[in-house]
Order: C-alpha cells, then structure tokens, then sequence
C-alpha cells in the first residue's frame, strides 16, 4: 500500500551512544521492558526479541481474531524505548474500561490497524517505533503467533496464561507449530555484544522465547557476553517452590544453551509477600552448572511488591558489558 515505507527500506536500529555495546534482551512482559529501559544508559544499539506466545487479555482476542502475534508485551517495550513522555505514548497506553472494546489497549488496536494497513507486522511495528520516537527496535521472536504447552504433574496443560496459572511442577515444554526463529531476531544475537534473559516468568516468558527454533543456536555462535537475571523471587503458581538453583538448571536444560553465562542475582534484603519465595544462588551452585554467579543490590526496598531498582539494575547491567 502506497504512502508506507516498505519492508525492504526499513530504517537502521538507532544508535546511542559511541562507544557503547550492542545490547539484544530476550523475554516479555514487564522484566523486558525494564531492561530496555535500563540498557538506554549504556548501550550503542538496543533491540528487544519478544515472545509470541502469549494468550491472554486483549492480545489473546486480537490474535485470535486477526491473525497477529500477540501486541500487548511488544506495545509495553516500544513505550520502554520511548524516553519522556508525550501525549502520543500516553495515548498508546491508554486502556479502554468499558464497551465493546473494554480491556484493549489503544497500543494494541494501533499495532493490528498498522499490520492491517501494511500486511507486514514487523513493519508495523518498526512504523509504531517512529511514531513514537522509540530509541531501539522491537521484533518479535518468530513470524506469526505460537502456542504453549507444558505437561506439569504428567497433565496436558494449554496456553500460556493458563500455564502460569496452573500450580505444580512443570516437566515439559514446547511450542507449536514448530516455527523457525525470525531471522532479523537471530541476526541481531549474532551481533550481539550483550544477551539479557530475564527477569521475568521462567517458563512463559523466557523460555517461550528460548525455545523457539535457532535461538539457543544463536546464542551459543554469539561471541556477546551472556547475561541471565534471576527474578528476586519465586512465582506463584509457575515457580513455586523452585530454588534459584532450580531456575538456572531449568533455563539450561530447557533452552539449549550450551555456553557459559553470568547468573546476576540480588543480595540486597527485602520483604517478601508470603506467597512466594526469595530467590539465592552460592557461586558454588553458579560454578557447578558452568555459569559465573555475580551478586549486587538489586531490589526496589520501596516497590509494593518485590521488583529490582531500575538505578541499580542500570548500573550493574552497563558493569557486565
């Protein structure tokens, strides 16, 4: 359609600073986006590889209904690259409460028009960063939306929100069908001077990006540095009862990594909810799996329900450049 930029011209991931790494961080959800938002203050080049499995809320209706990857977790991190606050990223934002439309987004309805209008999500959404003024790129993990299915306690489960409902211990994972990684998401791992996994639902965010075929197989070519960030607690229904041990086990066994990384965990004492566990790694239990363990103070003391401090996860991120 005429009056678009087409998908062949789209425009170079913009740069920040000179001297800084290129930084690629995988996930979704709210975790994605707060490292995003973190790698603004160090990184040269910023791209957010984001899952396509998720189910729920108004990206479960509009993939349903559309045939689009899920929009919600990638209109939340075009807003994170987004410095300031304007009355167009405001409107993105904003959510409907009421009527037939109660429960989307404006964001997501933009992203499915733009797609409708352009016939191409991924330029859809590289139309949305310019709109926006975003200061990275978004792009989804694989070219069309995938289901989840995880077997806990030997049970079928379906769905990515029903899994990170569901209480138990999760034996197996996959996605179907079984869709080769976006290729502009594999590049940009390759190239990669930073990898961030995490933090975020274990299974339903990074693993449902892991899993999908040639990502672990970029990340062991990458020659970037590896960089997983533990959540600062378990999660209730998805993660209960693991241990951080179990957690980083998980993430190795399931996803095919074969390299060594940096597990970066909180020291910092905090309160927790008690629905939920705080999470701890010995470098021992690090060095035994292969990985290196490195410790800051990471929590958000003041956060009404445990999350890491956006100034001190900056901070130790730029250090494991």
């Amino acid at each position: 359609m005429t009056g678009w930029p087409s998908a062949a011209e789209r425009t170079p991931i913009p740069e920040l600073r000179d001297d800084g790494p290129r930084v690629v961080a995988l996930g979704g959800g709210h975790g994605l986006s707060m490292v995003l938002r973190a790698a603004q203050s160090y990184a040269r080049q910023i791209v957010g590889v984001v899952t396509v499995a998720d189910d729920g809320g108004s990206s479960g209706r509009l993939t349903s209904t559309l045939d689009i990857p899920p929009p919600g977790d990638m209109r939340r991190c075009l807003l994170a690259l987004c410095p300031g606050d304007t009355p167009l990223q405001r409107v993105f934002a904003y959510r409907f409460t009421d009527t037939d439309v109660a429960g989307h987004s404006t964001g997501n309805l933009m992203l499915a028009a733009l797609h409708q209008l352009t016939g191409d999500f991924e330029q859809a959404l590289d139309i949305a960063a310019g709109m926006l003024g975003a200061v990275g790129r978004i792009i989804p993990v694989a070219p069309t939306s995938l289901h989840l299915r995880a077997t806990i306690d030997g049970i079928i489960v379906d769905g990515q929100a029903e899994i990170a409902r569901n209480h138990g211990t999760i034996d197996s994972l996959e996605l179907t069908p079984s869709t080769p990684a976006n290729p502009r998401a594999l590049e940009a791992i390759r190239g990669a001077d930073q990898i961030i996994l995490g933090p975020g639902s274990l299974y339903t965010s990074v693993l449902s990006c892991m899993l999908v075929p040639g990502v672990a197989d970029a990340i062991n070519d990458s020659a970037g540095r590896l960089v997983y960030i533990m959540n600062l607690t378990t999660q209730e229904g998805e993660t209960s009862e693991m241990t951080g041990r179990a957690h980083l086990r998980t993430l190795i066994d399931m996803s095919g990594i074969r390299r060594q990384g940096t597990v970066l965990t909180n020291q910092q004492p905090f309160e927790a909810p008690a629905s939920v566990d705080p999470l701890d790694l010995a470098p021992a239990e690090a060095s035994d799996l292969g990985w290196e363990l490195h410790s800051a103070d990471l929590a958000d003391t003041g956060a009404e329900w445990p999350q890491h401090a956006p100034d001190a996860l900056q901070k130790t991120l730029a250090e494991l450049t």
